[in-house]
């Protein structure tokens, strides 16, 4: 619709401007023949017609209409404008609202031009269902939302919010001061505007409301005020009328100069063309922000035609002023309200008049408009692109546009950059463009940009508290006056200070001032920062929840927390049973378990291939005990015949080697060394034993004391000395069983009483110790990050040791209190070891066995089943059972060990045939002696020579002599004829 009107009318609207006004004299020619078809919809329109701005806003609102209907000559309705003065007031503008719905019977109206007027107008349109469009009601306490038939076809104000924030937030300015004017529109922004600086990390330090009629002195007054603050970022939102005064004021005072800055909503950098040379000329270097128009042919062809017809129509308004944002706002409702009639098809005004009984005023009197829904409905959905932009209404308001920033310089307003909802501040409109403002003069054209706040508010050195101690000077120490009339104040956190200025980005001039009421209670002396008696206070002062309510704390400069100390007391172990104390119960059990476990194992292996595992039950039982236990001092004596048994009791004696060495350390040092065990090891034993404690003097603890219980039995002490004393006496001798304070304290306290004293029991948490400085104050992040940069270099440690002596000096107490103990988990790798190899040989030789003697298993069983099958007893699986555990208890006569002793038998018996030649495997064995005449019967079967074990070893002559008696001999070769009459294949 727009292009359509623009290529109608530009051109011939152009030329009109310049050469008279002959088109437009047409056009008015043209318009009665066509309206007098045309159905007409009324509109009241509600100015201040007594101003220069109500005629200008008059003139724009009429050339809208007819611009709308040049732009369309075929338009079945037409808008008749009806005109009324406010007289820029509230009052008159209401009764002129109920005039116009109650005797001319408007169809919607355009507004006043103040908030508080409108919102007075849109509550009558609601109760008449008469839709009220304004163009210039900006404040969000007026909203859509609460009066339906209310339409903002401006910006709403909160949207400055976002891009104020922003420019703050470019500069790094993390505190602001507002100054609004005392009005709707001033007071409408806060909650967004407080919603948007906490949003960009910044918060308002300080809201001050400026009256709209104060005068000179109280606006001075409110600016004393402001510049008593340490922000020197302010963010003004005010109509021009009351800023005006408010800057010529600030120059006047000195603030408008070097330091200070002033950010500035539309209010300002909107209505440039209405402030006097002189208050141009205060406002130097204000950033402040309007809604951006852009210069389009339609905007430049409107202003030169609204300048020639102002001169025609209105030559006593001597104004050829640029317009205004405001100005085409205007201009686009008048036609956003004739493209809605149009739209709706809005016959003539037709009203319900409502049943009263008896009205008393006009109020009661006023209609129902029958077409104030439609029209409402039309205006909504009328979407078109106007002078000022896309005229687009989303719940009853215009959309935010970009906003632009500008900078008072001169004259007038530069731009120094912009701000999109998409992309924050940029430097141009495009995508690419820098996300940064152009370079901006600032009050007092510094040289670089400012820093945002000052360090002393009246130009004065700091005053910074420190406390006055009569103990543990070595943190702060206020030492007597000089000579000069100076007190000589030093210690640890003067001197930490002292350096965190020094690395400062800017100089700081301070002074110390003792407070001396600090030992009673360190809470009066974070007091006198927040009523402002002190600009910051320097000691051992703690951070805690409930100062910082009041203050804020830097990070902290030392290590956190609270705990007690207590005195030690001497102890050397005397019990009959202390040879029990080097090993814990679970590791006692355990090391049981691995001997019982180690010594069945060899005893399996070499059960039935070692005579000396052998022998009556009783007797193997104890065997299996006495060889495990014998390894602890290597005193065992058992021939081990099998390497798998071997390889067991390697491990095994390599376990029991470094047990046993591990055992003799750790009951040597609980002999001879004497340990240090405190006298109280919690909390709980003190309240248990209704001991006394201690404290230092002023800590903040003692609450927290008494709600633990110990109200009415605790002493306080203010020196490390007095510290001592009280321990050294006990509870029950005048002094304490315990101390409680902060670490740092006690840690000086040990450092200067290094035997005899420990520091036990949990360590409650608290911040440390921190600089105090107001509520707000900006130099808290810079002194912070001091702090931390003093931290990592050498400099801290260098003061550490100056006033507290070599860290880690006194370091014994804390090694003889604790137990020497050896636990299962220190010797846990060593007994997975073993285990390991030991379950493992002993798989491998049941493998074994099972595998080489699955034959004679099996015939085992056979035996077993023929003789229990008439008896019954037991099932088959006990049997077999059984006939297993019978033949494994049987010696393996087809090991090398046997087979050894009856080769070495026959030699010492010289039977003709070992004489004769050289015995082998292969020809006859020894238990063949009953059957000598069969010359096969004495031969070894092939498969008992090829089935030997592979782990079985051969041993020498010697060790074969030696091994077996000529009686043990007999009682073999007896065994073996026995058992060749019987038939089996080998001995039992």
């Amino acid at each position: 619709m727009a292009r359509r009107s623009c290529f109608f009318f530009l051109l011939p609207l152009l030329v009109a401007a310049l050469a008279g006004s002959p088109v437009v004299t047409a056009q008015r020619n043209a318009l009665p023949a066509a309206a007098a078809a045309a159905a007409s919809v009324r509109v009241g329109v509600i100015l201040n017609l007594t101003s220069a701005v109500g005629v200008r806003r008059r003139v724009g609102i009429q050339m809208a209409v007819e611009d709308y209907y040049a732009a369309n000559p075929g338009s079945a309705t037409r808008v008749e404008l009806h005109f009324r003065d406010s007289a820029g007031d509230v009052l008159p503008a209401a009764s002129a609202a109920v005039d116009l719905i109650k005797n001319v019977q408007v169809q919607a109206m355009i507004g006043p031009p103040s908030s508080a007027a409108t919102e007075f107008v849109a509550h009558i349109g609601s109760h008449s269902r008469v839709p009220v469009l304004s163009y210039s009601a900006t404040s969000p306490s007026l909203s859509p939302a609460q009066t339906p038939f209310f339409v903002r076809a401006a910006v709403n104000d909160s949207f400055q919010a976002a891009p104020v924030a922003a420019v703050l937030d470019a500069f790094r300015w993390r505190a602001a001061a507002v100054v609004y004017e005392d009005s709707p529109y001033g007071s409408g922004i806060l909650p967004a505007l407080a919603d948007a600086l906490q949003g960009a990390g910044a918060k308002i330090m300080d809201r001050t409301a400026v009256p709209v009629d104060a005068t000179d002195d109280r606006l001075d007054a409110l600016l004393y005020r402001l510049r008593a603050m340490p922000t020197r970022v302010f963010v003004v939102h005010m109509l021009h009328n009351v800023a005006g005064r408010l800057f010529r004021r600030a120059k006047m005072l000195g603030m408008m100069s070097d330091g200070y800055i002033w950010v500035a909503t539309d209010g300002v950098a909107t209505f440039m063309d209405r402030f006097s040379p002189e208050e141009v000329d205060a406002m130097q270097g204000v950033v402040s922000l309007r809604p951006y128009v852009q210069e389009t042919d339609a905007v430049k062809n409107f202003s030169a035609r609204f300048k020639a017809r102002l001169r025609r129509d209105h030559p006593t308004v001597d104004d050829v002023r640029e317009p205004t944002v405001l100005r085409f706002w205007a201009y686009d409702t008048a036609w956003a309200i004739a493209a809605a009639a149009e739209s709706a098809g809005v016959a003539g005004p037709a009203f319900q008049t409502p049943q009263t009984s008896a009205p008393l005023t006009d109020l009661d009197r006023l209609g129902v408009s029958a077409t104030g829904t439609a029209l409402l409905n039309a205006v909504l959905s009328t979407t078109f692109d106007g002078l000022a932009g896309k005229f687009r209404l989303v719940d009853g308001q215009l959309q935010p546009p970009a906003y632009e920033v500008v900078n008072i310089i001169g004259k007038g307003a530069r731009t120094v950059g912009f701000w999109t909802p998409e992309f924050g501040i940029t430097q141009d409109l495009n995508a690419g463009s820098a996300k940064t403002l152009r370079q901006i003069l600032w009050p007092g054209e510094p040289r670089d940009t400012p820093r945002g706040w000052t360090v002393s508010p009246s130009g004065l050195p700091l005053r910074v508290s420190v406390p006055t101690k009569r103990g543990f000077t070595q943190f702060v120490d206020v030492g007597n006056v000089t000579a000069t009339g100076r007190r000589n104040i030093t210690g640890y956190c003067i001197d930490v200070f002292d350096e965190v200025m020094k690395i400062m980005p800017y100089p700081v001039s301070y002074v110390y001032d003792p407070y001396p009421d600090s030992p009673e209670s360190y809470e009066k002396l974070v007091d006198q920062v927040s009523s402002q008696k002190a600009d910051a206070v320097v000691g051992d002062v703690t951070i805690t929840a409930s100062r910082m309510e009041e203050v804020d704390f830097t990070m902290p400069f030392t290590e956190s927390g609270w705990s007690m100390v207590v005195a030690v007391q001497k102890e050397t172990s005397t019990s009959m049973w202390i040879f029990l104390q080097p090993l814990t119960t679970s590791l006692w059990l355990a090391s049981l378990a691995f001997f019982c476990f180690t010594g069945f194992v060899v005893w399996v292996i070499e059960h039935r291939i070692n005579e000396e595992f052998r022998g009556t039950p009783w007797q193997q039982f104890g065997l299996i005990f006495y060889f495990s236990f014998s390894t602890l001092v290597f005193s065992h004596k058992e021939k081990l015949e099998s390497n798998l048994s071997r390889f067991v009791v390697i491990i095994w004696v390599f376990v029991v080697l470094i047990l046993t060495s591990s055992y003799t350390a750790s009951l040597t040092s609980m002999l001879t060394v004497q340990k240090l065990q405190p006298t109280v090891t919690d909390v709980r034993e003190l309240l248990r034993r209704g001991d006394y404690i201690g404290f230092q003097e002023g800590t903040f603890i003692v609450p927290v004391l008494e709600k633990m219980g110990f109200e009415g039995r605790m002493r306080s002490y203010s020196t490390v000395d007095q510290y001592a004393d009280a321990l050294s006496k006990g509870s029950a001798n005048g002094g304490v069983a315990a101390i409680f304070d902060e670490i740092p304290y006690l840690k000086l306290f040990l450092s200067q009483y290094c035997n005899g004293y420990t520091m036990v029991g949990p360590i409650y948490k608290t911040d440390g110790f921190g600089f105090v400085f107001p509520r707000g104050s900006p130099m808290v992040a810079d002194v912070s990050r001091a702090i931390l940069t003093l931290a990592e270099g050498e400099k801290m440690a260098q003061i550490e040791k100056k006033w507290f002596g070599e860290p880690g000096a006194c370091q014994s107490q804390g090694s003889a209190v604790g137990s020497s103990n050896l636990s299962f988990r220190s010797f846990g790798g060593l007994f997975l070891i073993t285990g390991v190899v030991t379950s493992a040989m002993l798989l491998i030789y049941l493998a074994v066995f099972f595998y080489r003697e699955r034959d004679e298993l099996r015939a085992a069983e056979a035996a077993a089943a023929a003789s229990g099958s008439g008896s019954g007893s037991g099932s088959r699986s006990l049997r077999r059972l059984r006939a297993w555990a019978r033949h494994y208890d049987q010696k393996d006569l087809k090991s090398p060990t046997f087979k050894r002793r009856w080769s070495d038998e026959s030699v010492r018996n010289g039977s003709e045939y070992a004489a004769s030649r050289t015995p082998r495997w292969g020809d006859e064995s020894p238990c063949n002696v009953a059957g000598a005449a069969d010359a096969d019967a004495g031969r070894i079967p092939e498969e008992v020579v090829g089935g030997m074990s592979p782990f079985s070893i051969s041993t020498s002559s010697e060790e074969r002599n030696g091994a077996v008696s000529p009686a043990a001999a007999e009682f073999d070769n007896s065994s073996d004829r026995a058992a060749v009459v019987a038939g089996t294949s080998q001995p039992r």
